[in-house]
């Protein structure tokens, strides 16, 4: 009788989860059958939803309940706390598996090649992002004595971020926020937050939910310059043409239009400035230099020559993430992605690297919504599996699932399960429930992993 077949993802984020249900639900995993073992480099699964998306919005965070009902799945295994490559390399996967699956995301910042970046006072969105979501790796505490600030981006990231700033502590309290997160808010002086985008209204990304949430504050007054509601041919096309775009630039307008009100924090939201300098003195941010720009007639925006200094002294780039490179996988460079096609790896020689795919962020870059990784997932699963038909994949020398932990065993590595991932969770409400939160994050890689049984 065949055995099943032996598939390792790595990254257990919704894009990994989202490729384990794939292969479930596929005809093989009635006859012979699937076998999935996903690695994480996190003591907790679910990746992005934990470690990115804002605590005030448990909304998205309920995707984690539809993630749960893969993973209980019998066929699924996690093996949480485990660094590729330094724990489990490509050559150690292919020991095990008929295939893997790279979903591993992107956590980290994309450069902004502007004078002044490198200033004590100029952060990266996604850093701010980890410490606020109590990610283990990043430093405790984080910096909030400015009380002007600048938010560089117009997608989420940068509302998320400028919405944080603008926040009281105790308006934040009732979400999962772990004590030390909630102590360095309370210290929080910023009083002003200023948002750019160098293009207008329409060409936002913003979605249009996640921008009326900015108003449902009552400590947030956000702010529209009615100059900076323009719009061209293009821009008109665009609102023609997406729903979405149309929807925001219609609440960009309402806030335009009506008057300043006096709730205690204020939230500029600019349109049609270019950051082209961070000013700074004695190594630290005074100022940010914006470039003033109008519309080209195609949506697209040109410089004016005109210029203008704004009073910040602190300013975060929410201007995209990038991926980490994969050792032992080919790297785009410019893209910060794997090549592929249609989730089969690509070597520099166009060939497909036997056996090896990639899904999600780390295959078509951090762009879409964590639902449109679900299409993804799809066509990467549907393509190992058209190679598994055709006899492609290579053939593991030990597939027996208890070699794995044979293997992580005699490395010492201490790894984490999804029965680890229960206990965690039910520790986390735990320190909760005498708030009356649902939660309380449990911060320290340590803890994690004592919570955790591993």
């Amino acid at each position: 009788m065949p055995r099943p077949l032996r598939v390792a993802i790595v990254g257990a984020g919704p894009a990994g989860i989202y490729a384990a249900d794939a292969l479930l639900k596929s005809e093989v995993a009635a006859e012979p059958g699937v076998s999935i073992d996903l690695f994480e480099r996190m003591p907790a699964p679910f990746g992005l939803i934990r470690y990115g998306v804002a605590p005030d919005h448990p909304r998205i965070k309920g995707i984690v309940k539809a993630l749960h009902q893969v993973l209980d799945k019998p066929q699924i295994r996690l093996f949480g706390n485990v660094d590729y490559p330094s724990d489990i390399s490509l050559d150690d996967l292919r020991t095990f598996y008929d295939a893997v699956v790279f979903s591993t995301g992107a956590t980290a910042d994309r450069a902004l090649d502007i004078p002044g970046i490198h200033l004590d006072g100029s952060y990266g969105a996604a850093d701010f992002v980890s410490w606020y979501d109590g990610h283990p790796d990043v430093p405790r505490t984080w910096p909030l004595e400015a009380e002007k600030v600048a938010v560089l981006g117009v997608g989420n990231v940068a509302l998320d971020v400028a919405r944080i700033l603008a926040k009281t502590a105790e308006e934040l309290l009732p979400t999962e926020i772990p004590p030390n997160v909630h102590d360095g808010l309370k210290a929080n002086r910023a009083r002003e937050i200023h948002v750019f985008g160098r293009r207008g209204p329409a060409q936002a990304k913003f979605s249009p939910m996640e921008l009326r949430e900015l108003d449902h504050s009552p400590n947030i007054e956000v702010i529209v310059d009615p100059e900076d509601i323009d719009y061209d041919e293009g821009s008109i096309e665009t609102r023609r043409g997406n729903k979405q775009a149309d929807m925001v630039a219609k609440t960009l307008e309402n806030w335009a239009i009506r008057d300043v009100g006096n709730r205690q924090h204020k939230l500029f939201l600019h349109f049609f400035e270019s950051p082209s300098e961070i000013l700074g003195e004695d190594g630290s941010v005074v100022g940010l230099r914006t470039e003033r720009t109008t519309l080209d007639g195609t949506g697209n925006v040109k410089g004016t020559g005109e210029f203008k200094d704004w009073d910040v002294t602190a300013v975060y780039r929410a201007v995209g993430y990038l991926s980490d490179k994969l050792p032992k996988l080919p790297w785009d460079v410019e893209s910060g992605t794997v090549p592929d096609n249609g989730g089969r790896v690509l070597e520099d020689t166009g060939a497909h690297l036997q056996s090896t795919y990639v899904t999600g962020w780390i295959r078509r870059g951090p762009v879409g919504l964590i639902g449109h990784t679900k299409g993804d997932a799809n066509e990467t699963v549907a393509n190992l599996l058209d190679d598994y038909a055709g006899g492609r994949l290579h053939t593991p020398g030990s597939p027996a699932p208890e070699a794995v932990d044979a293997f992580l065993a005699e490395r010492n590595v201490r790894f984490t399960t999804w029965d680890g991932w229960y206990r965690l969770d039910a520790a986390e409400k735990a320190l909760g429930e005498p708030e009356g939160r649902e939660r309380v994050k449990i911060v320290e890689r340590e803890d994690m992993l004592r919570e955790s049984g591993a």
